[in-house]
């Protein structure tokens, strides 16, 4: 269905405590006589950002598999004894974000399970099924029982359902029952296996080190542990590793719809995402931005960090001075305890604060990624002001989020999107900016050089939803 709200694939309403949040981050690595959970503890580290509620490696010898996670940072999580206990030369680990209402630790993932003739299986997944109600209702009436809430789990059974084929035909024939937007790992006691769905709706690429092979959700990954590149796995594409090396087999191919967002703001700036890198798609953005709007101004201010690229490509398409006079807090993280209702003002201070000699008495163009909610934007106009700036254009690198995501990120409450409520107008006095400017989807298009526009999703601006 496209252009509304009532959405074939059930309820998309979150906590609301959360806004864009990206589901998963996977690393498997297959490497004989390398230390692959070690490899996959640095991996994981850089794709923290793609999830801080839990994360976890399972690690295969060839006849058992051996897991350990927990809640927490990948720091928090595991310590040299747990990673030394962890032995083996296959490995798979994930990073999560999850809901409020899922973040539990039966949740916690790779998930491991025993099925026909003592078998094991480990499994890490990126993303969301639009079935998996009606699929949990199938399973259930079948007699399944289930131990988590998670889509990852019914992939599992789906799997084990198909226990005579080999792995990667087991694969493709879940394949056909799984509609959404997902990125998998699946491992055996011998094998490492990737799938990624139809569309290619979330990353996933293949790196090579020595003689071992990696599966990551971003290429920034691979070079962290020094892997090449390899290519990424294609939209549909099964991808299995054991000791000959990795194999290919094709599935359906929709069309390419990659998630749009990705390159906008969840992954991180030094990646490559199907052909295209990430930093130079948002500063082409900026460029695009200043283009189409170009108030007069003082000097270029990026939000940081995600709103940096941007900031700087629109600075020097505008030949206007790029400045960061927004200096952010890093050591708030995960365990910052929210103030009180009345403080809010507050908790955006501990993140971010003006540097009043910068930008005092000064007309300034205040560059970010993209408004979602627009209290943030709100504070940072307000405290912009407090440090005596003249004028605040505030300019979004993107076009207005009006439409919930389906397909692996949680965006909560629809009702929470403010371009989905208000006028562009009525968001400029909502924030208290001079003036208020998004990208048009054309000048998006536009700032992709290897993607056409069709090959994007960008149904959070125009309601196109590419499956359903």
């Amino acid at each position: 269905m496209e252009g509304s709200f009532a959405l074939p694939y059930g309820d998309l309403k979150g906590s609301g405590s959360k806004a864009w949040q990206e589901a998963c981050g996977l690393f498997g690595f297959y490497g004989p006589g390398q230390p692959v959970a070690r490899l996959t503890y640095y991996g994981l580290f850089a794709l923290q950002h793609r999830g801080q509620e839990s994360a976890g490696i399972a690690v295969a010898d060839g006849q058992s598999i051996r897991v350990e996670k927990g809640m927490g940072w990948v720091a928090e999580v595991f310590n040299r004894e747990s990673l030394e206990s962890l032995q083996g030369h296959i490995a798979v680990g994930h990073t999560r974000y999850a809901p409020k209402e899922e973040n539990i630790p039966m949740n916690t993932q790779p998930l491991v399970f025993r099925y026909l003739h003592n078998r094991m299986m480990a499994i890490a997944h990126n993303g969301r099924l639009l079935n998996s109600t009606q699929l949990r209702q199938e399973l259930g009436r079948s007699g399944v029982i289930f131990q988590t809430t998670t889509d990852s789990e019914l992939i599992a059974n789906f799997i084990a359902r198909h226990n005579q084929r080999p792995l990667g035909e087991a694969l493709l024939a879940c394949q056909k029952v799984l509609k959404g937007g997902y990125s998998l790992l699946v491992m055996t006691e011998r094998e490492l296996a990737a799938m990624r769905d139809p569309f290619g709706f979330r990353p996933l690429c293949l790196g090579r080190i020595g003689q071992g092979w990696v599966l990551a959700s971003e290429s920034c990954a691979l070079d962290t542990v020094g892997a090449e590149f390899w290519r990424d796995v294609e939209p549909g594409e099964v991808v299995v590793i054991g000791h000959k090396g990795p194999s290919f087999m094709k599935g359906e191919i929709c069309r390419r719809a990659h998630c749009a967002f990705e390159y906008i703001y969840f992954a991180r700036p030094d990646s490559i995402l199907d052909g295209e890198s990430v930093i130079w798609v948002r500063r082409r953005s900026g460029q695009e931005l200043a283009r189409e709007y170009r108030p007069e101004a003082d000097l270029v201010l990026p939000v940081p960090d995600s709103g940096i690229a941007a900031a700087a490509g629109y600075a020097e398409e505008a030949g206007l001075p790029f400045i960061e006079g927004l200096m952010k807090n890093r050591y708030v993280g995960r365990t910052f305890i929210q103030p009180s209702q009345d403080m809010r003002d507050l908790s955006v201070r501990l993140k971010l604060n003006p540097i009043a000699s910068i930008v005092k008495n000064k007309r300034v163009i205040l560059v970010d990624d993209s408004l979602v909610r627009g209290t943030t934007s709100r504070n940072l106009v307000s405290m912009l002001r407090q440090a005596g700036v003249k004028e605040v254009h505030l300019l979004l690198a993107s076009p207005p989020v009006k439409y919930p995501c389906p397909y692996g990120i949680n965006t909560g409450d629809p009702q929470e999107l403010i371009a989905a409520r208000l006028s562009p107008e009525e968001i400029r006095e909502y924030v208290g900016a001079d003036s208020l400017y998004y990208l048009s989807l054309e000048g998006l298009g536009r700032a992709f050089h290897r993607l056409s526009p069709g090959d994007l999703c960008t149904a959070c601006f125009d309601g196109r939803y590419p499956a359903s």
